[in-house]
């Protein structure tokens, strides 16, 4: 059986989605490079909405919708600051990942893409840890709920990819 849940290597703006993920901050209308991208692709609506929904706390997640991008919707959640590894932050970045599934299958989302969530700014969560984290909540969630149907990792760099990959090859059977 085929896995619902694949890696692609690029811009998670151009996904072939319903739906996407993006990283934020609590305020929602700050963020790194992934929030920025997001934002500058789906244009000024979306910053005045997200201003209606914060704060969003670390692990939790809004929804808004794709503004000016080819998406219904996309959703926005706050990974944990990586404090070491001992308080909390792995629980709350699968918490991440987690709402963000639950939140698309409420909505009948049948594509999800997720970027890799905490793991590209700083301070950042080591993708050794982030990435098992997120490989191991998705394919979790997807094996007890049809919705969505698909989930993409997109990578944005080739080494993030090669995690990824790595940690998904020894995940399925």
């Amino acid at each position: 059986m085929e896995s619902r849940l694949s890696l692609q290597l690029g811009d998670i703006t151009s996904a072939k989605v319903d739906a996407i993920v993006t990283s934020t901050r609590e305020n929602l209308v700050e963020g790194g490079p992934l929030h920025a991208a997001v934002h500058g692709a789906a244009g000024p609506g979306l910053r005045e909405e997200c201003v209606g929904l914060a704060p969003c706390p670390a692990g939790e997640v809004r929804i808004t919708g794709g503004h000016g991008l080819p998406f219904t919707y996309i959703i926005h959640t706050v990974p944990p600051t990586w404090m070491g590894g001992t308080r909390g932050e792995k629980e709350l970045l699968a918490s991440c990942y987690r709402k963000a599934l639950e939140l698309a299958r409420a909505r009948g989302v049948k594509a999800l893409a997720f970027p890799s969530l905490g793991s590209g700014r700083q301070p950042q969560i080591p993708l050794e840890a982030a990435a098992p984290i997120a490989v191991g909540t998705i394919l979790d969630f997807l094996a007890r709920h049809p919705l969505p149907e698909r989930v993409v990792l997109v990578c944005f760099d080739v080494p993030t990819y090669q995690v990824h990959q790595k940690v998904l090859k020894a995940a399925l059977p």
